[in-house]
């Protein structure tokens, strides 16, 4: 990528994450396209009016009571608000063969708890598992002497079976991400 696609991108979720708190949109100031760990891979989708939605992956060994799991985490997710509600989300179709290809059995990611209607429907078509009640840990993307090295969240947890059956992800109260959030 060059450096005016992370300036294209940056801005793309500036206007996606912003109208969510001016928090959300606070990483992507400047030219830096993501908020934690830097994506390996990146889907981005583009019309006649820039970039339409994007998802980055990147394959990651977490931590799921204390077992280790290699998984690739999705995130990075966001469509552009005037395409909201047109199915655009179920793009994550395009991504299968990939995640295939990256030799992981599961793909994994979090989202707000506010996000819980969007997922939920659609979790529905049977692609994704929804699970709430687990606590994730993950490090901050920068180290600071005026905060603790990593945050705790209850978020909701997304698990996409690939190679291995959704029977095989552990049970868990806890996923330690072992790194920043995607």
């Amino acid at each position: 990528m060059q450096l005016s696609d992370h300036v294209e991108l940056t801005d793309f979720f500036r206007r996606t994450y912003g109208p969510t708190g001016a928090f959300n949109a606070k990483p992507f100031e400047g030219s830096q396209s993501w908020a934690g760990a830097r994506p390996e891979l990146r889907a981005i989708a583009y019309d006649s009016s820039g970039v339409a939605a994007h998802m980055g992956l990147l394959r990651r060994f977490i931590k799921v009571d204390g077992v280790d799991l290699l998984v690739a985490e999705l995130g990075l997710y966001g469509v552009r608000p005037d395409l909201e509600g047109l199915g655009i989300a179920h793009s994550i179709h395009v991504m299968l063969p990939t995640l295939h290809e990256f030799q992981v059995p599961f793909a994994f990611g979090t989202v707000r708890n506010q996000l819980r209607k969007h997922i939920e429907r659609f979790g529905r078509h049977g692609l994704v598992t929804v699970m709430s009640g687990i606590s994730v840990r993950s490090t901050l993307p920068h180290a600071r002497v005026d905060l603790p090295p990593t945050r705790v969240e209850d978020p909701l947890v997304i698990v996409l079976p690939v190679s291995r059956p959704l029977s095989d992800w552990p049970a868990a109260k806890m996923i330690d991400r072992n790194g920043p959030e995607l």
